[in-house]
């Protein structure tokens, strides 16, 4: 008898890779937008759990952001139905950016943090061991681009790790085209989202198109066919590459931030042992060092550890600097204080 076309046992094996540490009887959810990437990963999902003894439901999220969009999550979800996947959650979320491009990174950045949200929440619901996201290759030479063009560090670089918490990403070493092959297969009908075309609704406030919709549609075709097809799988490698050498790095600052560590409530660190260390290890411990001490994550930019440096590497007696959370950081007597704003810690300063 003959096996299944080779894009769809390439699926089906992803997924098994993917969900192999999980015991039989645990439940995961699907993240199906309706696309072909994520109505592919619903179908090698229902097909893999009922084999592997896993119940494998799907969350469909409706951003609510194009007309229609009710009706498009509708039809993502009963082709869940239909593939056997229970339960099919339905979510729409409120996007604060809106299509305006309001607040920090605009419609994209809001749209994410909302779907994480209901995907976070769904999870929860129904006691899903792992949510999986239908990223592929392509995304990830997509997110590689995107950063590049921000100025983002290796940490930034390593773009879409396969597992963060309970989102796993099977798909990252499959193609777009490999997914669109297994809906075919599968008899599946994806939908086109409006807003990952560059000439669609989705606009930012400048009457731009959306970023990842720019480089999706015009600079990543532009660098295969002046630079081949081999383009893309190369950035997706690096992403790879960097994700290995920032675990290393990431390692050996930890060790570096536990010997500068004084006292910890509030978090006092010896500026004589960073000084002391590497540079990249040095800006990795600080960059933790604030997260411990309460600094906002999504807010902490390459500015505010520039400002730490300074504080250890070039003090001239400058006075506290302020981290986005209500953090401040200030040295005194050859010791760098995190702590919050507006509450220094007790002693004479440099």
């Amino acid at each position: 008898m003959a096996g299944p076309p080779p894009d769809v046992a390439a699926a089906r094996s992803a997924v098994r890779t993917a969900l192999g540490d999980l015991p039989p009887g645990a439940r995961v959810l699907v993240a199906c937008s309706g696309g072909a990437d994520s109505l592919a990963l619903a179908a090698a999902a229902a097909f893999v759990a009922a084999r592997e003894g896993w119940q494998a439901g799907a969350v469909v999220v409706d951003h609510k952001l194009a007309p229609g969009s009710g009706e498009v999550a509708a039809r993502a979800a009963a082709q869940c139905r239909d593939l056997g996947l229970d339960p099919v959650l339905v979510r729409a979320v409120d996007v604060r950016g809106g299509p305006g491009g309001t607040g920090a990174g605009g419609p994209e950045a809001a749209a994410r943090s909302a779907r994480y949200d209901a995907l976070a929440e769904a999870a929860t619901a129904v006691g899903a061991a792992a949510v999986l996201l239908g990223h592929t290759l392509d995304d990830q030479a997509e997110t590689v681009l995107l950063r590049l063009a921000r100025g983002s560090g290796v940490r930034s670089l390593a773009a879409m790790a396969p597992v963060r918490g309970l989102l796993r990403r099977p798909f990252l070493g499959l193609r777009r085209e490999q997914t669109e092959a297994v809906c075919r297969a599968a008899g599946l009908e994806p939908a086109r989202d409006p807003g990952n075309a560059a000439d669609g609704p989705w606009r930012a406030a400048d009457g731009s198109a959306l970023r990842r919709a720019a480089v999706r549609e015009r600079a990543l075709p532009a660098l295969v066919a002046a630079l081949g097809p081999g383009v893309v799988p190369a950035l997706a490698r690096t992403a790879e590459q960097l994700r290995r050498d920032g675990a290393l790095l990431d390692a050996q600052a930890g060790a570096l931030l536990d010997d500068a560590v004084v006292a910890t409530a509030p978090l006092i660190l010896d500026a004589a042992t960073l000084a002391a260390a590497h540079p990249a290890l040095r800006s990795r411990a600080l960059r933790t060092a604030a997260l411990r001490a309460g600094a906002a994550p999504g807010a902490l930019a390459a500015v505010h550890l520039d400002a730490l440096e300074a504080l250890v590497t070039a003090f001239h007696g400058q006075g506290a600097v302020q981290l986005p959370g209500g953090v401040e950081a200030r040295r005194r007597c050859g010791r760098l204080a995190l702590h919050p704003a507006g509450t220094p810690p007790g002693g004479g300063t440099e």
